[in-house]
């Protein structure tokens, strides 16, 4: 056999059932190895929307999400995802393609150095040189990208490389090996459930690296058993279920929220599963409030996150034993109590206010009415993306995905897509702001070609919404943030979606009911007020805030 077809026998073995990219000439051997394998190949319009859907796989499986590339062009492409994934912790592979290595007839045309382009961007980084390197390349490519803290890895296969023979007698494949994740002592458990029971006001903060299956139920029970209060940075939503009366919310802004008057307040923060890639839910200080890590690894000492104590090992065995150890805590909660009751009164707040363009409020309280708990909303990032982590309430893990890591432009599309392929009987809600939309709207083509059912959100105020706020909060003029769009009912139909626009703040509702009962894919277009975020998530808040 080529080196192309052992490569992904490599794959398979690894239990790989998909690969997202855009192939090129100097990867055909791959592509025909693809074809005459179990692997499913989707092919996308760009390479960036490959590598999001591969990371997004990731995100939700566990397991490395595949995608590939040419070299040059094709390659840096991919720079975008690899940050996503490495930054964002969901174990990802991507292959690119590489003139020949040993002899060349094209000088150095297309030729970059991709290798080392990657480097800060992946835990593993490799130019395959030979046959026989390959199974254990992909081997230890695999087992980088999937142990914690899970990120991208990187494998290129030069065109030369990829049509060598072989016997397969000669290159074995490696058995696949399950990672070993460490377990905290007995020592260092006991003393976080002492300091746990000797605080005062002890505060826990959920994080990303926690929203994962075996940690919600985990976590759940510390919750129920102790009685703590909690909260969750963006991409900790739903691990624990926030209408639960132990809530006190989603720290979407880094201070000035009505949590900060709760973390303020406590003397003690248990962090599980957050560390510092993740945009800050509040600011250590030196002589503050203690804060207990908990996480798969030891803390990274910043300016702004310094723990006291550290648990390291796998989260949900450290907190089942901390459960067993700490019991039920007897502290005065009334004020965490008291810190709840006026969130909920606030975030009800012109849910529904029936002006029109609609109103954020409004927004995020229509999609809450009409996705079940186990719906999933995708968001790219903007403006929108504070709004939905401050009042959707999400009451499973991994029903709100949002990127607070790198957090990109371009994403919301992709990863939606994704979504819809894993998990094709359940609601999928992609939300985009005109201009994330249209960073990779071309893959609606394949979202149609894929037959998905999805549906698809566009946010429409003709601006950077994001960067004019805080322009705004800045005290600057608005300035070089407003641009046009095209008809997005046309743009859908010319794809073979379906284009439908929102023209009364009432329409909202039925039409995404119809849009999901109908099946397919839907886009809809939906102006915005955004007028709100200048009052409540400037001064309004932060003044009923400091009520408390």
């Amino acid at each position: 056999m080529n080196a192309a077809h052992l490569f992904v026998k490599a794959l398979e073995n690894e239990g790989v059932e998909v690969v997202y990219g855009v192939p090129g000439e100097e990867n055909l051997d791959l592509l025909e190895a693809l074809r005459e394998s179990s692997i499913q190949l989707i092919l996308t319009r760009h390479e960036q929307g490959a590598a999001f859907m591969a990371a997004t796989y990731g995100r939700l499986t566990g397991r490395p999400g595949v995608c590939l590339s040419t070299l040059g062009p094709g390659a840096t492409n991919l720079v975008t995802g690899a940050a996503y994934a490495q930054l964002g912790a969901f174990p990802m592979l991507m292959i690119t393609a590489q003139k020949p290595i040993k002899l060349s007839k094209q000088g150095h045309f297309q030729i970059i150095d991709v290798v080392h382009m990657m480097e800060p961007l992946t835990k593993f980084n490799r130019q395959i040189v030979s046959i026989n390197l390959i199974p254990a390349m992909v081997r230890e490519a695999f087992r980088q990208a999937q142990e914690e803290r899970p990120g991208a890895v990187h494998l290129e296969l030069p065109e030369d490389i990829a049509a060598e023979t072989s016997a397969a007698a000669a290159t074995p494949i490696f058995p696949v090996s399950q990672p070993y994740r460490p377990r905290a002592t007995g020592k260092v458990i006991s003393s976080a459930a002492e300091m746990i029971r000797q605080a005062k006001l002890p505060l826990l903060m959920i994080g990303a690296g926690a929203n994962r299956k075996r940690v919600h139920s985990a976590l759940d029970q510390f919750v129920q058993t102790t009685g703590i209060h909690f909260f969750t940075t963006q991409m900790g939503k739903g691990v624990i279920d926030e209408n639960d009366p132990h809530c006190l919310g989603t720290a979407a802004l880094s201070d000035g929220d009505y949590i900060h008057c709760a973390i303020d307040r406590a003397d003690l923060v248990i962090n599980v599963g957050h560390d510092v890639v993740e945009k800050p839910p509040f600011f250590m200080e030196h002589g503050g409030k203690r804060v207990i890590h908990v996480n798969f690894n030891s803390a990274v000492v910043d300016n702004v996150y310094f723990p006291q104590h550290e648990v390291v090992g796998d989260i949900a065995e450290s907190i089942r034993r901390l459960t067993e150890k700490v019991g039920k805590l007897e502290q005065d909660c009334s004020y965490f109590k008291q810190i709840r009751d006026s969130l909920s009164s606030h975030l009800r707040e012109k849910s529904t206010d029936g002006s029109f363009p609609i109103k954020p409020q409004r927004l995020v309280a229509d999609v809450r009415q009409v996705m079940p708990a186990d719906g999933i909303i995708a968001l790219d990032n903007g403006v929108y993306k504070i709004w939905f982590a401050r009042n959707f309430l999400a009451s499973q893990p991994n029903t709100v995905l949002l990127d607070n890591a790198l957090a990109s432009m371009g994403a919301g599309l992709p990863s939606a897509m994704e979504v819809a392929r894993l998990y094709p009987g359940r609601r999928v809600l992609s939300i985009n702001g005109d201009g994330g939309f249209l960073m990779n709207c071309q893959e609606l083509e394949t979202a149609v070609r894929m037959n998905l059912d999805l549906v698809i959100l566009v946010l429409n105020d003709g601006a950077y919404g994001m960067i004019k706020w805080k322009q705004a909060a800045m005290g600057y003029a608005h300035y070089g943030l407003d641009f046009g769009n095209p008809d997005f009912v046309k743009f859908a139909d010319s794809f073979g979606a379906r284009g439908h626009r929102v023209s009364a703040t009432e329409q909202f509702v039925p039409l995404l009911e119809s849009c999901f009962s109908s099946g397919g894919v839907h886009l809809i277009d939906v102006p915005v007020d955004y007028s709100e975020n200048y009052s409540v998530l400037l001064d309004e808040l932060q003044a009923k805030a400091c009520q408390l």
